[in-house]
């Protein structure tokens, strides 16, 4: 039984408790949570990514990303925005990824929207809702780690304005959390930046 605090793994690293069940999430919690990302293209593939694991476990989405991205052009903008109603058809049927119809049409038009927006746009947009990391402690059990903070909230918000779908305060928070905008690995855990 653990506090939800940094545990040691079978190698000795103290880690977030949630990365120690697979090795898929050892890797990824070491390499890639919370490590900041840059890029229109790469933040598009987040942010659906996080759509797709709306009510699901993150596992489940991770372990399909290589599908995921073959289905979907790997994310670039342009790509999918040029999909047609046979790219749609052929998304449902893809047992490689979830075949939820709201979360794929909700990306084929998020890219259309994103289409739109100058190079760049998306990254300088998403990023300007970083909150200060020094106003931000490190928290110290997975109770402390919130679902929803006023940032995130407010990113949720200003992405549906701007024509934005299945982008609600969770997914942007999770958005947040992955793309290294917080910090949210644990205090002694070893993938923590500062």
């Amino acid at each position: 039984m653990t506090d939800g605090s940094a545990l040691a793994g079978p190698d000795g690293v103290p880690r977030c408790p949630w990365a120690l069940s697979t090795e898929d999430y050892v890797a990824y919690h070491d390499e890639e949570w919370g490590r900041p990302v840059h890029g229109d293209d790469a933040l598009f593939e987040r942010l659906s990514l996080e759509a797709f694991q709306s009510g699901l476990s993150w596992i489940t989405i991770l372990r399909r990303r290589k599908t995921f991205r073959a289905a979907f052009a790997d994310f670039r903008i342009d790509a999918v925005a040029a999909f047609t109603d046979a790219d749609r058809e052929r998304l449902l049927a893809d047992p490689g990824i979830i075949r939820n119809r709201a979360k794929v049409d909700a990306t084929m038009a998020n890219a259309r929207v994103l289409a739109g927006w100058a190079p760049d746009e998306l990254d300088a947009f998403v990023w300007s809702y970083a909150p200060d990391p020094a106003l931000r402690p490190a928290p110290r059990t997975l109770g402390d780690v919130p679902a929803v903070t006023p940032e995130s909230t407010a990113l949720s918000k200003a992405l549906k304005k701007r024509g934005l779908r299945f982008v609600g305060p969770t997914t942007a928070y999770a958005l947040m959390q992955a793309c290294g905008l917080v910090d949210d690995h644990l205090a002694g855990c070893a993938a923590r930046r500062g």
